[in-house]
């Protein structure tokens, strides 16, 4: 313990803090177990579709064994099965996704925060919650008959030019013959990832664009007293307060680009081998797989596709809890130091 202060010393001169706390009003009290049974019963429903999973997934499970991650062929009526191949892709088509949308969500969140007029700012807001609010099977069609076939060029150019990076290489292309057949470039990884990264975008954007427009004022006009631009300001400021809103709206898109189905399913031509290739024609995702096989499943067959949604559960259980660890270390949220 320390010693106790000497009257008419400094020490015995400091106030003492007390620590604020609130009234334990009935009101409070109910509010805080309203709060409470909540939270608990968020994590409830989440344990309870784990578990559910899992049951169902047992059979498939005990059958498989470790070969379930390996085996990239989907012949469960056999015991011939595993997700090697849909978990590859479902990876590579968030990886894409995620690629394409931050940027795209991070300039325009900056540019609604910090950038457009007030009025304009309330127009844009509005037009990105209307995008995230768009159904999925509308952006799949959006995507499947019309912006395939503006990003063949693209596809091709990358092909041509870059195909010397390994997964942008495209068996069967012929560079340099502009006649060469184009469907070798169709329903790839590259086109379902466009088509998610535009659907996720608007929801990334939101989530920066609260970050940002959160950013100390204080610290803002400390930047400009001091002879900063815009992008100065920006760059010393707004973005290193907002990494957690960058990080936690990545992550949020990616957790909604692994669980994609109607868009990915409706572009993608299902393959059942391991094809990093983004670029050429084919590809697969757990969720797609999921749809194409429920309505003929046999029983066990159903429980290999259960066991096909556990792992998809617990991969993007595990996104979103690294996303919270990392937000939850950031500065976001915090009060100014100026």
């Amino acid at each position: 313990m320390s010693a106790p202060a000497v009257s008419g010393s400094p020490e015995s001169e400091r106030p003492v803090p007390r620590r604020p706390h609130a009234a334990g009003g009935l009101g409070d009290r109910l509010f805080r177990y309203q709060l409470t049974a909540t939270g608990v019963t968020v994590l409830a429903i989440m344990a309870a579709v784990g578990v559910f999973l899992l049951i169902r997934a047992a059979q498939a499970l005990r059958t498989g064994g470790f070969s379930f991650l390996t085996t990239a062929v989907w012949q469960p009526d056999v015991h011939h099965f595993g997700i090697a191949a849909v978990l590859t892709g479902t990876l590579l088509i968030a990886a894409v996704a995620v690629t394409l949308s931050v940027p795209l969500a991070v300039g325009t969140a900056l540019f609604i925060s910090d950038v457009a007029p007030r009025r304009l700012r309330r127009t844009l807001v509005t037009l990105v919650d209307l995008m995230a609010a768009v159904p999925s099977v509308v952006y799949g069609l959006w995507g499947l008959f019309f912006l395939q076939q503006h990003v063949i060029g693209l596809s091709r150019w990358l092909s041509d030019w870059f195909g010397w990076i390994p997964f942008l290489t495209v068996d069967g292309a012929k560079p340099g013959e502009p006649l060469a057949s184009e469907s070798v470039y169709t329903a790839s990884t590259f086109v379902a990832g466009l088509v998610v990264a535009l659907m996720v975008a608007p929801i990334q954007c939101s989530v920066m664009r609260e970050v940002f427009a959160q950013a100390p004022a204080g610290e803002r006009e400390g930047a400009y007293a001091l002879g900063a631009t815009r992008w100065g300001m920006i760059r010393a400021v707004v973005l290193p307060y907002g990494v957690g809103g960058v990080i936690g709206g990545t992550m949020l898109g990616l957790g909604r680009a692994l669980g994609e189905t109607i868009a990915v399913y409706l572009i993608i031509s299902p393959v059942f081998a391991i094809q990093p290739h983004i670029l050429q024609t084919g590809s697969n995702s757990v969720s797609s797989l999921i749809a194409l096989h429920y309505g003929d499943a046999s029983p066990f067959g159903m429980s290999a596709l259960m066991a096909a949604g556990l792992a998809l559960f617990l991969l993007t259980l595990a996104v979103n809890f690294t996303a919270s660890s990392i937000v939850a270390r950031s500065r976001s949220g915090a009060q100014s130091e100026a």
